[in-house]
């Protein structure tokens, strides 16, 4: 028996629920839970989009986060739970809705695995629950780090940082559920995008006039869902465990995308007050008066003023996490976006790519072509 078939987490033959499993996220962790031998349940939104699951021996089950049966019925049979699915934007048309698929679904899907006598949760957190204050690109915090609520910028952070304590109460009275804060994963089958693969695609359109003095830990989606099995196998119930890749600043970003695609890097630098006053002018014409999303989301302008620097060592320490240079994940994201059609085809005819192809590389997870 190896250590992991021995440990409470994924074993060859378990039946494993994942919600989000069509996700940018999730999908990459029931790829790994599948290579694993576990039977996956993939609870999706009822009418969402499941592309990223096409091709794979995966029961599909539509189900809503805010339905108690219906998350019930999905755990039923599960000896493990994945909570991966979430409200991940800026912005919604309503507001409340953070709070019930974040923290009400959360809520669910704990009480679920309880009744249902899971062997283990683990739940999806994020780094945007912790504290900046004082955080460079060279001190960068890590799980110890409390946020002041005031600076839970966006109802995104706020319901999942009381989503977080949901997780945690249910730790303090018997569940066996793990917390994993992912910082900004990047790669293939982002197809909302999120707001840090949209971050990625404009670049690659030519939309990014400019960036400001920030930081961002990019870590490739693989490795983050690599580290949710690692989690379930080793991790503390309780016990949270950032999982990230290398701090870089924002212009460093640009110009390792620059480097891997041959595309220009951005040169202006932006004070970040006049981020802040184009989120706060876009906030309220587009988001309050038009009813739209945002063009720059107040809460991502908010984020612009901050070092988004983490300290993953726990997680290397105690799960034994590793994670791939950020140029490796950086090109897979952008590969993707151009291979999949969402970069305009001037753009994504003048890349010229310095890194290997992602199915050249041993251990990608990409099948080679033929």
């Amino acid at each position: 028996m190896s250590g992991a078939d021995a440990g409470p987490g994924p074993r060859n033959g378990d039946r494993v629920l994942v919600t989000g499993g069509a996700g940018f996220v999730g999908s990459s962790v029931v790829r790994r839970l599948l290579e694993r031998g576990a039977r996956v349940v993939a609870l999706v939104e009822p009418g969402g989009d499941t592309a990223n699951l096409d091709g794979l021996e995966v029961e599909v089950v539509p189900g809503d986060l805010r339905d108690p049966a219906a998350v019930d019925g999905a755990v039923a049979g599960c000896a493990l739970v994945f909570h991966v699915a979430a409200l991940y934007r800026f912005w919604a048309p309503d507001p409340s809705a953070f709070y019930d698929i974040n923290v009400t679904g959360t809520r669910n899907v704990l009480d679920a695995a309880r009744a249902h006598g899971c062997r283990r949760v683990v739940y999806t957190s994020t780094v945007g629950t912790l504290g900046l204050g004082g955080a460079t690109a060279d001190a960068p915090v890590d799980e110890r780090s409390f946020a002041h609520v005031d600076h839970l910028f966006g109802l995104y952070k706020q319901s999942k940082y009381v989503a977080e304590h949901e997780a945690l109460r249910a730790a303090a009275e018997g569940l066996p559920v793990v917390l994993v804060q992912p910082t900004t994963p990047v790669g293939p089958r982002d197809r909302g995008p999120t707001p840090t693969g949209r971050t990625v695609l404009d670049f690659l359109n030519g939309r990014i006039p400019g960036y400001v003095d920030t930081t961002l830990n990019i870590v490739d989606v693989e490795d983050v869902a690599a580290g949710h099995l690692l989690a379930a196998d080793r991790g503390t119930r309780g016990r949270s465990y950032i999982l990230g890749g290398r701090n870089l600043l924002l212009r460093d970003v640009f110009g390792t995308l620059a480097e891997v695609t041959g595309l220009p890097a951005p040169t202006r630098r932006f004070p970040s007050a006049l981020a802040l006053a184009a989120g706060h002018v876009s906030d309220v014409v587009e988001g309050r008066l038009l009813k739209r999303e945002p063009s720059v989301p107040l809460e991502g302008a908010r984020m612009s003023t901050t070092h988004m620097s983490f300290d993953d060592s726990r997680a290397r320490a105690e799960l034994g996490y590793t994670s791939r240079p950020p140029d490796e994940a950086l090109e897979r994201a952008a590969r993707w976006f151009v291979e999949s059609g969402a970069v305009r085809p001037e753009r994504a005819a003048r890349c010229t790519w310095s890194v290997r192809p992602v199915a050249d590389r041993p251990g990608s997870g990409v099948p080679r072509p033929g």
